[in-house]
């Protein structure tokens, strides 16, 4: 098919999804002086009106009916015609439904409204808060209409997509789009986020439906909006649900792997006092004692590069593959330690509540350094909450300074200057002596219990 034929056939189908549809009915009936082009339309259009069609019946309407609702429509999410409700999807004829955690809140039970008009009450089986799903199971006395997940590992920038919900209490509204992007993360939505974004219209009630591919197959489960945006919904991939769906069926729960890292961006500056390339792995800037990656032989300092083979570009990336391993697998690692590339072997266990991401440096600026330092004592140690015994303490930050700009303030205790061990104001001062102008400075700082690097550079 030529390239002009698809341009045609695509310009064709938007002038379709915009007349009259009167018009429409019209021009289905096939005439023999119709030209080939209208009728090539003509047969696309059927596709995607027979794919709603099939499509429809899988998808439902929940609405809570106990428990204390979270109240919690997303941020980025218009609050929803009525409190809780939203959609979901029928994943198989037993009466398994999948929809997002944030729909259903906190209530036991919840109403199922099905394309047939009939009702039904459903139990929670499980959900999933770290990626805002869950699953719900109905009882039913015949086989229900489901539909069947697709690979979103196959999900391409440009395709066709068909998102169905119930906004604004509209039963089974279907809309048709592309995949805008994929990969999309940092949306702050949940704490995995690995979202497909979409043109196709998501409003208000079409939390927890599903987005289609043109076969009919789930490759997302469509989860927010862009407040007062336009064209920009989101919707977590059909692989991340299939995931924790098997997990919630099988134990109720989702166990994910933990390596018990502090991690931090690779950004330009701190690439460049690694020699490594910016975005080419994720810094590590913390080991927890006792956990994996510390019996492994992981340290600060370390570019984390690959998990299994996957290449790990930023530190949601990270988080996202590690949780997606199981306690007691063991993860093949690559760093990058003092240029040197390594193969780490590390045992996972099951990760705990707290978040591995320590705290983050801010945009830098070409200034004064603006800080002073003493030596740590027991007395400073324990009013900082700091669990150590030797290091340069912060105790006065200059206000405008690059080191508030850093995001650096008094009771910052620093380890490390250009990945030298520092005890002590001596042996900071001695390592700064090694600065010169315009050179960047290297420092590992401890904040309470979280580690984290930042780039300073000497101006006078």
């Amino acid at each position: 098919m030529t390239r002009l034929r698809l341009v045609l056939m695509s310009l064709g189908l938007i002038v379709l999804l915009h007349v009259p549809s009167f018009a429409i009915a019209e021009s289905t009936i096939q005439k023999s002086s119709d030209p080939p082009g209208l009728r090539l339309l003509e047969e696309i259009q059927s596709v995607i009106t027979e794919l709603a069609e099939s499509a429809k019946p899988s998808v439902v309407n929940l609405i809570p009916l106990s428990g204390l609702g979270r109240g919690r429509e997303l941020a980025q999410e218009r609050t929803p015609n009525a409190s809780g409700s939203g959609s979901g999807v029928i994943i198989d004829p037993d009466g398994h439904i999948i929809t997002n955690n944030h729909v259903i809140g906190d209530a036991t039970e919840i109403e199922v409204r099905f394309s047939d008009k009939s009702k039904s009450i459903a139990r929670v089986v499980g959900k999933d808060l770290d990626t805002d799903l869950a699953v719900l199971k109905v009882t039913v006395d015949h086989p229900l209409p489901s539909a069947k997940f697709g690979d979103s590992s196959d999900v391409r920038v440009g395709q066709w997509v068909l998102a169905v919900g119930n906004p604004f209490g509209l039963d089974r509204t279907v809309t048709l789009g592309v995949v805008s992007g994929i990969g999309r993360e940092n949306i702050n939505l949940s704490r995995y986020e690995n979202f497909i974004q979409t043109d196709a219209s998501i409003n208000p009630g079409n939390s927890g439906g599903p987005l289609f591919n043109l076969r009919g197959e789930i490759i997302g489960i469509n989860t927010a909006i862009i407040n007062f945006a336009q064209g920009i919904g989101f919707a977590i991939p059909s692989n991340m649900a299939k995931q924790v769906i098997q997990q919630l069926l099988t134990q109720g729960r989702v166990t994910r792997g933990w390596l018990g890292v502090g991690i931090q961006p690779l950004t330009f500056e701190l690439a460049q006092k690694f020699g490594v390339k910016e975005g080419d792995g994720v810094l590590v800037n913390e080991v927890f004692e006792k956990d994996p990656a510390a019996g492994a032989g992981i340290k600060p300092g370390d570019i984390l590069t690959r998990i299994n083979g996957i290449v790990i570009d930023t530190p949601a990336r990270l988080s996202r593959v590690v949780a997606g391993l199981l306690p007691g697998s063991t993860a093949k690692v690559e760093i990058v330690r003092d240029q040197q590339h390594l193969i780490i072997d590390v045992a996972l266990v099951e990760r705990r509540d707290q978040a591995v991401i320590a705290s983050l440096p801010q945009p830098r600026m070409e200034i004064k350094l603006g800080l002073d330092v003493q030596d740590l004592t027991p007395g400073l140690a324990d009013k900082f909450k700091l669990k150590e015994s030797r290091g340069a303490l912060i105790s006065k930050v200059e206000p405008g300074s690059l080191a508030q700009l850093e995001g650096l303030h008094e009771g910052d205790l620093i380890k490390e200057v250009n990945r030298v061990d520092v005890g002590s104001v001596g042996e900071f001062n001695s390592a700064l002596s090694k600065v010169r102008k315009g050179e960047t400075i290297l420092l590992r700082v401890l904040r309470e219990t979280r580690a984290f690097y930042v780039v300073l550079k000497v101006t006078d």
